[in-house]
């Protein structure tokens, strides 16, 4: 049999809750340092999500000589990292007419492309660090002043490297709409090359999806370049100097004297 003065079993979770919730302070995201810091993480997730989760298809058609051969459609799937070089695709054989190549798409733009998507998801991994810190701990980030200029430092990065990714990115984008566009694969395709060999255009990619990753890059570099007057203004370079003693300053006066 309990006493009657024991806690409750489920008394010991909701005080943890309490205490870990109750020193939150909700209101600094109507702060402009929370506010966007809440953008930058969610522009973070659209950013490497909309190109991490990329895939398009292209595609053309082949006739070889001969009214009775049937006419051959060829469709291509590529996708996130973008390694072009390793995505296959099977041709006709025109010349024996029962066999088919194996051909792979032209390009690799990996690079740019994993460099973004890891920048988004550093950029989600640290705006959540850093909201913790505002709303949890916002006592500590006011009295440590080393905390206001170590996430200056970290914000100027951020702005500079959601720069060169946003461009670096937009260039190879527009490299792969170049190399996976129909005309581009029929080019590719020795086997159009040939005589009473008609090749035509198939489906093409719709890099919507792509696109839409580069805008968020290049808002990403905005929300960060704006966010570092706000995150230098709690740092000691912009404090309000401290008002100067009277008392001190007349003394020093006087021993100059």
């Amino acid at each position: 049999m309990s006493e009657s003065g024991a806690p409750a079993a489920g008394d010991k979770p909701s005080r943890l809750q309490d205490r870990v919730l109750g020193g939150v302070r909700w209101g600094r995201l109507l702060e402009p340092l929370g506010f966007i810091k809440v953008l930058e993480w969610l522009f973070a997730i659209f950013a490497f999500g909309a190109c991490g989760s990329f895939s398009g298809e292209t595609g053309a058609t082949v006739k070889c000589g001969g009214e009775s051969v049937e006419m051959s459609a060829i469709s291509v799937q590529f996708g996130y990292p973008f390694r072009l070089y390793q995505v296959p695709f099977e041709v006709p054989d025109c010349e024996g007419q029962s066999e088919t190549r194996t051909l792979h798409l032209i390009g690799d733009f990996s690079a740019p492309a994993e460099f973004f998507v890891t920048l988004g998801v550093f950029s989600f991994l640290y705006t959540m660090a850093a909201l913790v810190l505002y709303l949890r701990f916002h006592s500590l980030y006011g009295e440590n002043k080393k905390l206001p200029i170590a996430d200056f430092c970290v914000t100027v990065c951020f702005t500079f490297f959601w720069l060169v990714a946003a461009a670096a990115w937009g260039k190879g984008l527009s490299d792969v709409k170049a190399a996976t566009r129909p005309a581009s694969l029929i080019a590719a395709m020795a086997v159009c090359q040939g005589e009473n060999v008609v090749c035509n255009a198939g489906t093409t990619p719709a890099m919507g999806l792509a696109n839409i990753s580069v805008l968020f890059g290049f808002l990403n570099f905005l929300l960060w370049a704006g966010n570092c007057w706000f995150v230098l203004k709690e740092t000691p370079w912009q404090a309000p100097a401290a008002p100067r003693d009277p008392a001190a300053a007349e003394q020093g006066a006087i021993d100059k004297q």
